[in-house]
This record gives structure tokens, C-alpha cells and sequence, in this order.
């Protein structure tokens, strides 16, 4: 392939779409595609997808992001994808189950079981959440036996993409780390937590960097899409992705990303970790780099929730109001957990709820104390970060939160931060991917030259006054609400798994 005129293919698994993008030499966004899915709640606390369903949504939104363009310039393919899901094969590629997703919430007592093996949060760098993927295979063991003893091999989501691509068993080391499985700082298997779990290394991929080849593509699938059998890079995690496509690939840079989870992502040069705060130590999707990582699992799903249950025709207009009507002193307090949370309590059974109401409170106020309640939400994170002494001064904004230039403000003065964003920033994981698809293929491409930080197109700068209102005044508040409102909702989720006949 002649050189002059390449570009790569970024794919991005996430939770509500599949998204694909191709790349020039230039590192912009040439075409993208997006393509739908569904998520699955058979039972409380479930989240399931259907892996063919992720095939499916894939080769549309590659066909669709091809069509009109030489294929045959494709110099190589990226992937990236939501992190934990653990999807189970059997010994013929097959599908057993529906896929257990990252905020599914079933897991709680296997997690306080895997605890208990020895050394593990200095192996893995974590706490225990249900989240992960370790615990998902433990409640498969014990729940549903005869899938169990089919399992061939567990592979997260993006990866099973690679194997429908490739026919490779592969990861790289950004995802695996979110498993529980791997020995983060060293970034390979612990055998110790596999036999946890009932599994050893033939179930697991193989475990590779983010800029390594991971397989090549199935030379069917290079002829229907018209291109070369290219190479696939192993790819990274969602979160590890992102922050590739933003140019977070140094230590002490970082990134905050608002898509239906808000995650606040740190990058390290050595190994660090504090997971008594619920703090994600995981490695990145580049060589001898790892990143500290907090997440909320509901921050911009928040709004939809607001607008669907104020009647609002859709967020855009709840922030529109919102914003006319500003952010009142002493205002409801909202508390984000809709389907619990991670950093910093690693809670799965608490629930979201609106506090502090009064005879006036309208719409407007609720969509402000969403607004507000996630930003708050944050700042738990950030400080659970900084608590490792990883300080960042500067916050580049992604996901389609950062769209809202009201809210980017607010949660600048919530957190005393800096907050920029940059152009192209709204692509996200993909353009990370292609990224990576580039390191991989390219032997002559530096990471300087192919991950630069995007240029800043807005910046948010803290109000010294409003930050000190909202750290003295309001982030206790909303502490204090959940350690009030805690034990009602352990309380109640006692009966959560009740079935009617």
C-alpha cells in the first residue's frame, strides 16, 4: 500500500452505540458512522447485551463509514469498547449467555469473597466491585452452573469484536486490568486470581500493549468491505481510548468524561493506587503507563432521567431551562445513583433520589440539581484521586456532556479546576482507536506525532468564590445525604431479588 492517502479505522464498542471512524494522516476524522443497541434488564440489577448484537451493529456502522471512500487506503484497524463486560464461549465460539455488563449490579457477595484472596487488592490495584469482571464469572459459578462448566474462554466486549475480526483470542493490558485478573502492576495474568474464580490462563486472551498488532483481519471480511487484510491493533479500554484521542498520554495530564457514566481519568508514569477509596488503578493502552481512574456510573444518563421524569421533550430543553433560571443558593439536592456507585463508596445498592424540596420547586430547579448532584459526584472522585498525591491542574472536558457550555462552567467552580475542550473531542474512544490502529501498523509513527492534544477550543475557568461555596457548603450536604439516606436503601435491597411466581 502506497503510503501518501491512508488512513485508519477507529471502532468504538460502547454501551448505547457502536461507533466507527476513519482517520487520515493528518490524525482528522474524515468519516464516522453510528449504529444503535439495546441494553437488557431481565431482573433487578441486571444489565445484559446480546454479543451478536454488537457484531451486528459493527459491520453497519463499517460498511456505512466505508461507503464512498477507497477501502483499500485502510492501513490498519483500532478497537476500543466498554470495559468489564464478560462475555462466555464455549469450546466452538459460541455465545453461551447475554453478556454481563460493567454496571451490572448482581455480584456484591462473590466480590466480598474474592476480597479474601490472599494479597489481592496489591495484585489487582482495586477493590472487589460488581462491576468487574472476576465477580460476574463467580456469580456464573455459582448460580449458573452449566454454563460455567462450558466456558472456553471469557472475553471483554471489544475483544470479542477482534475475534469476529481476526479469529484471534487477544487483549491489551487498559482492559484487561479492569477484570481483576491481572496483576496490574506487572500487566499480565495472576494465576492466584484466576484459580479464584474457578478459571486458568487457557480461558484468558492473550495480553498484549494498546500499540501492538492483535491479528489481522479474516480475508472474507477484507473482501466484502473492499480492503486489504490489514492489521488490528490490540486497542484499549473505553476510558484508555479516550484519552488517547484527546492527547491524555503523559503523566499528570487528565481528562474528565461526561457520556452515561462520568469518569475522571489521571495519568501516571509508575503504579499507583487507593483502593480503600474506590479509586480504578488500571494500566493504559500505551507501554509503561498506567492511570488512576474514578467513575460515577450515572452522570449524563442523569439528565435523560430528569427530562423524562419532568416531562421535558428532551435535554437540550431541560439544560435550556436550567440555565434561564440558574442555580439557586440552598437549592434540591440530588444524589446521582441510579443504579449505585463506585468511587468512592463501591455501593450497588443505593438509589438515586431528589432531597431538600419545597412547595416552589419546579423543573427547573430539578434539572439544576441534576446538574449540580453530578458535579458533586465528581469532585468525590477527584479528591478520592488526589488523595494519592496524582494533582492535575488543568481538566481536558469529553463526552456529550461537554457539549453544555452552563454545565462545563458549573462543574468548573464545583471542582476548582481548569476545564478545556478540544476540537474533535465529541469522537471520543474511536478516534483513540484509530489512533492506536496507527502506532501499530506504522513503523515510523511516534506518539508524539500521532497523539497530540487536540486544540483547545473553549476553556472554563473556577470562580475562587463559587468553588468555596461549593466545597464548604454544599459537597457536605450531599455527603451527608448519602450516609443518612445509606442504611434505607441496604434496607430495602434486601428483598431486591425477589421473583414473582
Amino acid at each position: 500500500m502506497e503510503a501518501r492517502g491512508r488512513t485508519w479505522l477507529g471502532i468504538d464498542l460502547g454501551t448505547s452505540s457502536v461507533k466507527a471512524i476513519l482517520m487520515d494522516e493528518a490524525g482528522s476524522v474524515c468519516a464516522s458512522a453510528t449504529q444503535p443497541l439495546a441494553i437488557l434488564h431481565p431482573h433487578p440489577r441486571w444489565s445484559e447485551q446480546d454479543p451478536e448484537a454488537w457484531w451486528s451493529a459493527t459491520e453497519a456502522a463499517v460498511a456505512e463509514v466505508l461507503a464512498g471512500t477507497d477501502a483499500r487506503r485502510v492501513a490498519g484497524i483500532g478497537l476500543s469498547g466498554q470495559m468489564h463486560g464478560a462475555t462466555l464461549l464455549d469450546a466452538s465460539d459460541r455465545v453461551l449467555r447475554p453478556a454481563i455488563l460493567w454496571n451490572d449490579g448482581r455480584s456484591d457477595v462473590e466480590c466480598a469473597e474474592l476480597e479474601r484472596v490472599p494479597g489481592f487488592r496489591a495484585i489487582t490495584g482495586n477493590l472487589a466491585m460488581p462491576g468487574f469482571t472476576a465477580p460476574k464469572l463467580a456469580w456464573v459459578r455459582r448460580h449458573e452452573r452449566d454454563v460455567f462448566d462450558r466456558v472456553a474462554k471469557v472475553l471483554l466486549p471489544k475483544d470479542y469484536l477482534r475475534l469476529r475480526l481476526t479469529g484471534e483470542y487477544m487483549t491489551d493490558a487498559s482492559d484487561a486490568a479492569g477484570t481483576l485478573w491481572l496483576d496490574v502492576e506487572q500487566r499480565r495474568w495472576s494465576d492466584a486470581m484466576l484459580a479464584a474464580t474457578g478459571l486458568d490462563r487457557s480461558h484468558m486472551p492473550q495480553v498484549l500493549e494498546g500499540t501492538q498488532q492483535a491479528g489481522r483481519l479474516r480475508r472474507e471480511l477484507a473482501e466484502r468491505w473492499g480492503m486489504d487484510t490489514v492489521p488490528v491493533a490490540a486497542g484499549g479500554g473505553d476510558n484508555a481510548a479516550g484519552a488517547v484521542g484527546v492527547g491524555i498520554v503523559r503523566g499528570g495530564q487528565a481528562m474528565l468524561s461526561l457520556g452515561t457514566s462520568g469518569v475522571y481519568f489521571a495519568v501516571s508514569d509508575g503504579f499507583r493506587s487507593s483502593p480503600e477509596q474506590a479509586v480504578h488503578s488500571f494500566c493504559h493502552a500505551l507501554p509503561d503507563t498506567w492511570h488512576l481512574m474514578s467513575v460515577m456510573l450515572n452522570a449524563a444518563s442523569c439528565l435523560d432521567f430528569t427530562a423524562r421524569l419532568t416531562g421535558q421533550r428532551d435535554v437540550p430543553a431541560l439544560l435550556a431551562e436550567a440555565e434561564d433560571r440558574g442555580l439557586l443558593k440552598d437549592g434540591p439536592m440530588f444524589l446521582p445513583y441510579l443504579t449505585g456507585e463506585r468511587t468512592p463508596h463501591n455501593d450497588p445498592r443505593v438509589r438515586g433520589s431528589f432531597t431538600h424540596l419545597g412547595p416552589d420547586t419546579d423543573r427547573a430547579d430539578l434539572a439544576n440539581a441534576t446538574l449540580e448532584g453530578v458535579g458533586l459526584g465528581l469532585l468525590d472522585g477527584l479528591l478520592a484521586v488526589e488523595s494519592t498525591g496524582l494533582v492535575a491542574e488543568e481538566i481536558t472536558v469529553i463526552g456529550g456532556g461537554s457539549r453544555s457550555a452552563y454545565w462545563t462552567q458549573m462543574l468548573a467552580d464545583i471542582l476548582g479546576k481548569r476545564l478545556v475542550l478540544r476540537s474533535g473531542s465529541e469522537v471520543g474512544p474511536a478516534l483513540g482507536a484509530a489512533r492506536l490502529a496507527r502506532l501499530a501498523s506504522d513503523p515510523g509513527a511516534s506518539l508524539e506525532e500521532v497523539c497530540p492534544m487536540p486544540a483547545i477550543t473553549a476553556a472554563r475557568e473556577p470562580d475562587a468564590a463559587r468553588h468555596a461555596y461549593f466545597l464548604q457548603t454544599r459537597h457536605p450536604l450531599f455527603r451527608l445525604s448519602y450516609d443518612r439516606l445509606k442504611p434505607l436503601y441496604s434496607d430495602a435491597a434486601r428483598g431486591d431479588d425477589f421473583r414473582p411466581s
